[in-house]
């Protein structure tokens, strides 16, 4: 049985230049295998194969309803490649926004990875449409709506992979599955990690204040889900 270590930064794994952990991360990889290979809500189990080249075949789920390619990603992102955002981290003292603790499971998701008649992935289009900015919390936000039939700003590309949606039934299960329950409020709404302006401007932090929430939030986030993925791996795979 594979021993899940959420301290694990999967970076240090990949210390090539360009070599992306997403891909070529085992311990990674073999976590996503490990936590997501569960029964689905209609009692199936969502097995998924690793056998496969990490590139082009990094999991794959094939069941009656077809074959669903998946590829990980980060959930969280810090946006210095963003050139506003490291103007606003310039103006910062040091010490203001909290330490990076780096990628860690708590911090990773799997989506599906093959394009839409060339159309961007799930992953592409949240990272390039600048009122999701790469950000979960609005992502999260937009599979909602979708589970709930509403549009937003990923409504058509998560339409394009309603197969990989709809084996989860609804957003409940969809969060329950893949242990976000801690990016929602008590009441079931998106604890957002900066003031939700309802997709209407770019959702990049604009103030030395707001990244610092923003971060902090982010980071929060990531230890417990951290927590949440240890305290379910003891459950279910001791």
């Amino acid at each position: 049985m594979v021993s899940i270590d959420i301290t694990l930064d999967f970076k240090t794994e990949c210390p090539e230049k360009g070599k992306d952990p997403d891909v070529y991360s085992p311990s990674l990889r073999q976590y996503h295998k490990v936590l997501w290979s569960k029964p689905l809500p209609d009692g199936t189990i969502f097995e998924l194969d690793a056998s496969g080249s990490p590139v082009s075949r990094y999991l794959v789920h094939e069941s009656a309803r077809g074959t669903i390619r998946l590829s990980s990603d980060s959930i969280t992102t810090r946006m210095l490649n963003r050139p506003r955002v490291r103007k606003l981290v310039e103006e910062l003292p040091e010490g203001a926004v909290r330490p990076h603790r780096g990628y860690t499971i708590g911090s990773a998701l799997v989506f599906p990875a093959n394009r839409v008649q060339g159309r961007m992935t799930i992953n592409g289009a949240r990272g390039f449409l600048l009122t999701i900015a790469d950000r979960f919390d609005l992502t999260l936000e937009c599979i909602r709506r979708h589970y709930a039939g509403e549009t937003s700003p990923l409504a058509r590309t998560l339409e394009e992979h309603s197969l990989f949606f709809a084996l989860f039934e609804d957003f409940e299960n969809y969060v329950e599955f893949f242990l976000l329950q801690d990016l929602l409020t008590s009441s079931g709404t998106i604890d957002y990690w900066l003031p939700f302006q309802d997709f209407r401007r770019s959702a990049v932090p604009k103030t030395s204040s707001d990244y610092v929430r923003f971060r902090s939030a982010t980071e929060n986030f990531i230890d417990r889900r951290n927590q949440r993925v240890e305290a379910w791996t003891r459950e279910h795979l001791s």
